[in-house]
């Protein structure tokens, strides 16, 4: 059985497992520790991962790049507000790409977080005494497709096959092995380092449902940090250079840390005008941090709302997550739910156990439960007058696979461009663009006559793959879908939350565009074959037909969607036999063409 390796690729921590004699465990490498920091460093004499980087991070701080994982599969827009805080230069690459460092020897975080991963391989193969190929990689429920491609991308420039993409609340879940329970709805708590997500999962005999999810890719314990930098900075009334923010971002960790185990705590900071203390006690700091705690609540309750859930019908709660050994948050948990949660396990290893599980079960070692996982934002195209059509929805189980049938709203097109979007909204504008493809070679017809099947697909790993067909000529094109770059800091909450806010006069809106941009194409479609019309209609028809058309123009031009649906449905009743009659004559035209 060939050996497949389960990483939690983490925003500050990394580390692997696997199943072995002894069961499940993570791997410890020659320093005795499990944790490979997630930290890189360009030095004069090569390149450095993980503790050794984390060392020199003081040396060079320039060159000494954390937190990559934050900028996978995003552009300069999405991270601006953290380019400004960081000790190290970030450029902009071709398409928007990201590239850590100096001009010349910048890095792109897929090329940074393969240097992680590869040091996580060695250290395993080191370990396990054979060679490492394959690996079931975690990232947040909250990853979009293009922050699930960049972590593809990073295995595979680590030498590594990633034979599943695994959400890590589902991977903290199978760790604790919850199916042995029977039945119940679990909720998994995950407050990392970089992310925030939430995750609602069904237990029934052995198998693992995910029936919501939510969270925030900008959410997690380097926010925290951020927050003691902040105030840091308040108490040192100084600038500081990029020294002295790889000490503040050292210190503020130690601080958060310290206060996890004691009530008050300090830390001395090596800076560049001389050294300082900074004394903080644990209440004072639950105040700086209860903010972000609150949101991280606010995503539970979107989340409970999603599965249509109370929190007095969630069983368990699974804690995951350096942040999750804070006490504040504990408490709050425990406050919301009236009842203590599990921290039997780690935090910080649960998620890669979870994902050696899931690795063991792929290699053929394990097949006694089943997997379903979410989509964590609903998928589609862009229709007339820029609605947003939903072709699978949010919290759809995945594998999932949808066709529809579309047209064309013009004559003779010979190519149709498909827009797909994610997001929650009506209209793409309010969405998020994932990318574009053109069906191209349609043989030239009347608007109307192609018929084309488009197919979301979206796999095991949450990605997706869109591809369209024409029928009546088989003309088919096929993309996998790969953005530039991903979501903005917290805009898929936004989307999620706007959704909610904005439902009425969102529907409302999209109904009266799509109804004129629909009165308009019946409009012109009739006034092209108007001529053939006469030819099929007497003179009390044609009539009738022209009274109604300026009912339908006159109803376009109004604000109420509902009067302009009844006039047009009014026209379709009037118009139903005569186009089915008009289309048959165009197509047989078409098909007796030489």
């Amino acid at each position: 059985m060939e050996r497949i390796l389960g990483i939690d690729l983490g925003t500050t921590n990394s580390m692997a497992a696997f199943v072995g004699p002894k069961g499940l465990e993570v791997v410890e490498n020659e320093r005795a520790t499990t944790q490979t920091p997630s930290v890189v460093t360009l030095s004069p004499t090569g390149v450095l991962v993980g503790r050794d980087a984390l060392a020199a991070r003081i040396t060079y701080p320039d060159t000494t790049f954390y937190s990559f994982k934050r900028f996978m599969g995003r552009g300069a827009e999405d991270v601006a507000e953290d380019l400004s805080r960081l000790p190290y230069e970030v450029r902009i690459g071709e398409r928007d790409h990201l590239l850590l460092g100096p001009l010349g020897q910048g890095k792109s975080p897929e090329e940074l977080s393969a240097l992680v991963l590869r040091q996580i391989k060695k250290e395993a193969e080191t370990v396990l005494g054979e060679e490492i190929k394959k690996a079931v990689i975690t990232v947040p429920a909250y990853f979009d497709d293009g922050q699930r491609q960049a972590t593809r991308v990073a295995a595979e420039l680590a030498g590594l096959e990633p034979v599943r993409i695994l959400n890590e609340p589902t991977a903290a879940a199978l760790a604790y092995g919850l199916e042995e329970k029977g039945e119940g709805k679990i909720l998994v708590y995950d407050f990392g380092w970089g992310t925030f997500d939430v995750s609602i999962l069904e237990l029934k005999g052995k198998l693992f449902k995910v029936l919501a999810t939510h969270g925030d890719t900008h959410l997690g314990g380097d926010d925290l940090d951020q927050i003691l930098m902040d105030w840091a900075q308040e108490e040192l009334l100084t600038k500081p250079t990029p020294q002295d923010r790889q000490a503040l971002k050292q210190g503020c960790e130690a601080l958060k840390i310290a206060l996890t185990g004691q009530l008050e705590a300090e830390v001395e900071l090596n800076l560049e005008r001389g050294r300082h203390v900074l004394k903080l006690t644990r209440e004072e700091f639950n105040r700086l941090i209860t903010p972000k705690v609150a949101e991280t609540l606010e995503h539970i309750h979107l989340a409970l709302r999603a599965a249509d859930l109370t929190p007095g019908e969630i069983a368990e709660v699974v804690m995951v997550g350096g942040s999750s050994r804070i006490p504040w948050v504990r408490q709050k948990i425990q406050e919301l739910f009236g009842k203590s949660p599990h921290v039997r396990l780690n935090p910080d290893q649960v998620v890669a156990l979870g994902a050696g599980r899931q690795a063991h079960l792929l290699a053929g070692g394990e097949k006694n439960f089943l997997l379903m996982d979410v989509i964590p934002l609903s998928l589609g195209l862009e229709t007339l007058g820029g609605a947003f059509n939903k072709m699978i929805m949010k919290n759809a189980s995945i594998p999932a696979k949808v066709t529809e049938e579309f047209s064309t709203s013009a004559d003779n097109q010979t190519g149709i461009t498909l827009n797909i979007f994610q997001g929650e909204r009506e209209f793409v504008k309010d969405c998020r663009k994932l990318g574009q493809f053109i069906l191209k070679g349609i043989p030239p017809m009347p608007a109307g006559l192609p018929r084309v099947k488009v197919t979301f697909f979206v796999d095991a790993n949450g990605l997706l793959v869109v591809s369209a067909k024409e029928e009546r000529s088989g003309v088919e094109a096929e993309i996998e879908v790969i953005p530039t770059h991903g979501l903005k800091q917290s805009e898929v909450s936004r989307m999620i939350k706007d959704s909610f806010e904005h439902a009425a006069e969102d529907f409302a809106s999209r109904n009266l565009v799509e109804f004129r941009a629909k009165a308009e194409m019946v409009e012109a479609g009739l006034r092209r074959v108007w001529e053939k019309v006469k030819s099929l209609r007497g003179p009390e028809e044609i009539q009738a037909l022209e009274a109604q058309m300026a009912r339908v123009k006159a109803a376009a031009e109004g604000e109420e969607a509902t009067l302009l649906k009844k006039e047009l449905d009014l026209l379709g009743d009037l118009t139903r036999d005569l186009a089915d009659e008009i289309m048959g004559l165009a197509a047989k035209e078409v098909l007796l063409e030489p």
